[in-house]
């Protein structure tokens, strides 16, 4: 408590303003467990920058730890571009204190003879990466926290190609933020140097997401679609793109298309989350819509829910909706004969191998990086000599060709309503498509277990149970003989039946991957962005003919079911 108390005291100096002060001194004199919370660490400018919850203290997402930020960025910007009018746009979603906040960071930004682009209201993420190019940028910052919990926020650093920061960049930006004190923060802004920017940038992103994610599909006017923003900031951009394409039934989850950073209307605004699109879904049922599409407040990831073969609405996990969409893509670029060996597609160490499958059998190859979509932007850059067709994750992020770089919850939406629309013109849909991957590929099951684990107990914890599956690793999975064990953290994939090393040449992260004889995979990671420790589950099965889809997913979901009772979680 010693320790903690003399970071506090800190936070009482003439470096921090009053209304810090108050809430600090309140703090060390009614709450010492909430100020040990506060302090018991620093919030971390990590590889991609950094969120958290809102409040006073070092563990947390303020005024200063922002300044902080954003003073190591602009140190780096101006020793990397010592000649040149540095130039960085600034987005920000409907979260508590965005707005406020993209004001601070463009303030320290002028203070430090770097231009800010601002925009004169809330956007979606992938808008910021798109305007980094379409405004020749340096760099980019996103204030958001995605799908958290209203108290929390966050600030997302995006470099000179759209993508988020990777290596080398990343590490630089980490070691000036790491190098400064608070009291180095200038927060003396230069107004001549703060601009706003709005309609042209978005007429130029739904130029281009129209662009990139239609396919000349006929009868966009038959489809009918409920689509629903929960509360964050696509409803400024999918309703207009959709209708920009051709889409006119349109049904819009009226009760959640305001932005509201209390998200009033759900739990948890994740649209991985089944209860988040429940609102969605009975007014599908209302209206018989094809189709049900939810973003996050950022508006990078998407869910879909779709008609099954019964009529009822199904929601989709992240892999089906990639798998689908990879599919799909590779398709429209064979029809065109583009493919020549020359392209590829991304994925994730997390994600299915269904995506795999299905590109080898196109004779497309599949890219595997670490999780966090600024992997699958990076590779775009590392294979200049290759097209990108696409690239997905599990966590229900999916990126169309390389004019975003970042997953883009945008685009995707018309992808998916081009390949709902393809799909009931053929007298398929869009279930239908993925059951038709399964039986040309192998029948795919994903299940993601998530256990949360709050403050600095729960981190403890986090940390010991991945030492414990590392010291004590299993032979067999719902008795199936573990052949590999991949370890990304020493970048080792280990043959346990023959003893057999073998390097992984992808940057070490905190995640194990158990590999089984039946092709079951088994991985475990903490969260980088919530206090979570997950485990994802894959299985699979051959699925001779589409009539046999609920056989087959029965057992499946019997196999995940033993799966999560060994593990225990």
């Amino acid at each position: 408590m010693e320790e903690i108390l003399k970071k506090a005291t800190l936070w009482l100096t003439e470096t921090f303003d009053a209304n810090t002060q108050n809430e600090i001194k309140e703090l060390i004199d009614h709450n010492p467990k909430a100020l040990t919370d506060r302090f018991y660490k620093d919030t971390e400018f990590g590889t991609g920058g950094m969120r958290g919850i809102m409040g006073a203290g070092t563990n947390r997402i303020n005024k200063y730890t922002l300044g902080k930020a954003t003073q190591g960025l602009s140190n780096f910007l101006n020793k990397t571009y010592p000649k040149e009018q540095i130039k960085v746009v600034i987005a920000y979603d409907c979260r508590h204190n965005s707005k406020e906040f993209s004001k601070l960071v463009a303030d320290v930004l002028s203070a430090n003879n770097i231009q800010a682009f601002v925009f004169e209201d809330l956007r979606p993420t992938p808008e910021l990466s798109f305007a980094v190019n379409h405004l020749n940028c340096h760099a980019g910052i996103v204030l958001t926290a995605s799908h958290n919990p209203p108290e929390y926020n966050g600030y997302k650093v995006y470099w000179t190609d759209g993508g988020q920061i990777v290596p080398p960049q990343d590490k630089g930006i980490i070691e000036e933020v790491n190098s400064l004190d608070f009291s180095d923060i200038n927060f003396n802004k230069k107004e001549v140097l703060i601009s706003y920017i709005g309609k042209e940038v978005d007429d130029a992103f739904s130029k281009a997401s129209v662009k990139n994610g239609s396919f000349n599909v006929k009868n966009r006017e038959d489809l009918k679609i409920v689509f629903t923003s929960l509360h964050g900031t696509s409803i400024t951009s999918i309703p207009n793109v959709l209708k920009q394409a051709g889409y006119t039934k349109v049904h819009i989850v009226e009760e959640q298309a305001e932005p509201n950073g209390d998200f009033p209307t759900v739990k948890s605004p994740n649209p991985e989350e089944p209860e988040a699109l429940k609102m969605a879904i009975d007014l599908a049922n209302k209206v018989h819509a094809d189709i049900v599409i939810g973003t996050d407040p950022d508006s990078d990831r998407l869910g879909i829910a779709v008609r099954d073969l019964d009529g009822n609405m199904k929601l989709l996990n992240g892999n089906q909706t990639m798998s689908v969409m990879t599919d799909f893509l590779i398709k429209q670029w064979q029809k065109k004969g583009l493919l020549n060996g020359k392209q590829f597609v991304g994925s994730t160490i997390v994600s299915t191998n269904l995506v795999n499958e299905i590109a080898k059998g196109y004779g497309v190859e599949t890219k595997v990086a670490l999780t966090g979509f600024k992997w699958i932007a990076k590779m775009i850059k590392d294979y200049p000599e290759l097209d990108f067709i696409g690239g997905g994750e599990e966590s229900f992020g999916y990126m169309v060709g390389d004019f975003v770089r970042d997953k883009d919850a945008v685009t995707s939406t018309l992808l998916a309503c081009e390949i709902a629309t393809y799909a009931k013109n053929n007298a398929s849909s869009f279930y239908k498509e993925l059951l038709n991957i399964y039986v040309n590929n192998n029948f795919y099951k994903e299940h993601l277990v998530s256990l949360v684990k709050k403050g600095m107990d729960g981190a403890a914890e986090i940390k010991q149970m991945l030492i414990d599956l590392r010291e004590n690793p299993f032979s067999e999975i719902n008795g199936e003989k573990v052949i590999y064990i991949n370890d990304y953290k020493f970048s080792t994939r280990t043959n346990i039946i023959t003893g057999d090393v073998t390097s992984i040449d992808i940057p070490t992260s905190n995640v194990l991957i158990y590999e089984t004889e039946k092709g079951t995979k088994v991985a475990c990671r903490p969260s980088g962005t919530e206090p979570k420790i997950k485990f994802y589950i894959s299985v699979k099965d051959s699925l001779d003919s589409v009539k046999n889809a609920d056989e087959i997913e029965g057992k499946l979901d019997h196999r995940i079911q033993q799966i999560v009772k060994q593990l225990g979680v």
